[in-house]
């Protein structure tokens, strides 16, 4: 991706986090006023929208909004999920914290290096990231954890400033299919050239892109994702960039 194929993207970005923030109150207390992430009350998706009022007013005392980007933004490795899980982040404001998949997600990132300390699915356990970042491809939880093809494409501009606000990303593990389409459409990448598979690695750029079968209970519950299968993609993250 080109350096004004990053400012355009940045530029859009800049207006859909205005139009987020247009009749929000602020930033949540976890996004910076400076951040491109979208605001506690974005209206861009009505139905995810809807969604958040409804949890909103049945778990009041949940996060509840769109889960900002975890990690240092000049890490090497940005890792992109499906979205926050209704009990999970949605619940936490944590991406990956307080279900399943975080359990297999950061245990494998102590593994190889990119995390430090213990995690205990709650966002003040402490644990923090090392040379990593952690986003989703769609910002608030959505019913069923099945995004709209319209929400996922309303939901890329801020997929891709985190992207074009890492000076130093050179790999990106793209969690499922959505992720992957989503990360190839987002830097201009042609699907044909990058199909997705488990394990496969394609190059956008400067970066090198990673598939991985999403760490959800599903897929390890039914084998078509196991640690062992996990633990690889990573290892050859690891390798890539040492």
């Amino acid at each position: 991706m080109t350096n004004s194929t990053i400012e355009q993207k940045t530029k859009t970005i800049e207006q859909k986090t205005k139009e987020s923030r247009r009749n929000s109150a602020g930033p949540s207390f976890s996004v910076s006023a400076q951040s491109n992430e979208p605001g506690p009350d974005c209206p861009l998706c009505p139905r995810l929208k809807d969604y958040r009022d409804a949890n909103r007013a049945q778990h009041p005392h949940w996060f509840n909004a769109p889960v900002p980007s975890f990690g240092p933004v000049d890490a090497q490795l940005l890792i992109i999920g499906l979205a926050p899980g209704l009990q999970g982040a949605n619940r936490t404001g944590r991406p990956f914290t307080g279900d399943f998949a975080g359990d297999l997600l950061y245990g494998t990132l102590i593994e190889f290096g990119f995390a430090r300390g213990v995690f205990e699915a709650r966002p003040d356990d402490g644990l923090t990231l090392v040379d990593c970042r952690i986003s989703n491809a769609v910002r608030c939880v959505p019913p069923q954890n099945k995004p709209l093809p319209a929400e996922i494409n309303t939901c890329r501009s801020f997929m891709t400033a985190a992207i074009g606000e890492m000076p130093r990303l050179r790999a990106i593990v793209m969690l499922g299919r959505v992720a992957h389409d989503t990360t190839l459409k987002g830097l201009g990448v042609r699907a044909a050239a990058a199909p997705f598979a488990h394990g496969a690695q394609h190059q956008a750029g400067t970066i090198r892109l990673f598939d991985s079968y999403h760490c959800s209970r599903y897929n390890t519950n039914t084998r078509v994702l196991t640690p062992e299968m996990f633990r690889a993609v990573f290892a050859s993250v690891r390798e890539y960039l040492d």
